[in-house]
C-alpha cells in the first residue's frame, strides 16, 4: 500500500521543482534586464533653484554618471506659464567621481519662477 501512495506524490513534487526553477529563471532574467537598462546610464536630479533677480536663476543639481565620463546637461529656466525664459547647456568635465553636484546661474529674458535640468547626455 505504501508503494501505491508514493506514485502520485512523485509527479506533484516534480512539478513543484519545475515551477520553482522556472520562477527563479524568470527572476534572474528580470534582474538582468533591470541592471542592463540602468548601468552606465546618466541620471540627474534638480536639488534646488533660486531666482536671483529678473535676469538670473540659480539651479543646483546632482548627476550620477559612469566615472571618467563627460556629461552635457540642459538647464532651463521657466516663467509662470512654464514658458522657457532661459536655456543653457552645461558641460560637466570627466572625472573619477560617479556622483557630481553642480550649480549653474542661468541668464533669463524675463523673470523666472523655476529652474530645472531637462536632460543630461554623455558628450
Amino acid at each position: 500500500m505504501s508503494a501505491a501512495s508514493a506514485s502520485p506524490a512523485a509527479p506533484t513534487r516534480t512539478w513543484w521543482i519545475v515551477g520553482v526553477l522556472g520562477c527563479l529563471a524568470m527572476l534572474a532574467v528580470a534582474v538582468w534586464f533591470g541592471l542592463s537598462a540602468t548601468l552606465g546610464r546618466v541620471s540627474w536630479q534638480t536639488t534646488s533653484y533660486a531666482v536671483r533677480d529678473d535676469a538670473h536663476v540659480e539651479v543646483s543639481f546632482r548627476i550620477d554618471r559612469p566615472a571618467d565620463t563627460e556629461v552635457t546637461c540642459t538647464v532651463k529656466a521657466m516663467d509662470v506659464r512654464f514658458g522657457a525664459v532661459g536655456l543653457a547647456d552645461v558641460v560637466i568635465p570627466a572625472g573619477p567621481q560617479r556622483q557630481v553636484t553642480h550649480t549653474e546661474v542661468i541668464r533669463t529674458t524675463a523673470r523666472a519662477v523655476t529652474g530645472t535640468v531637462t536632460r543630461c547626455v554623455t558628450s
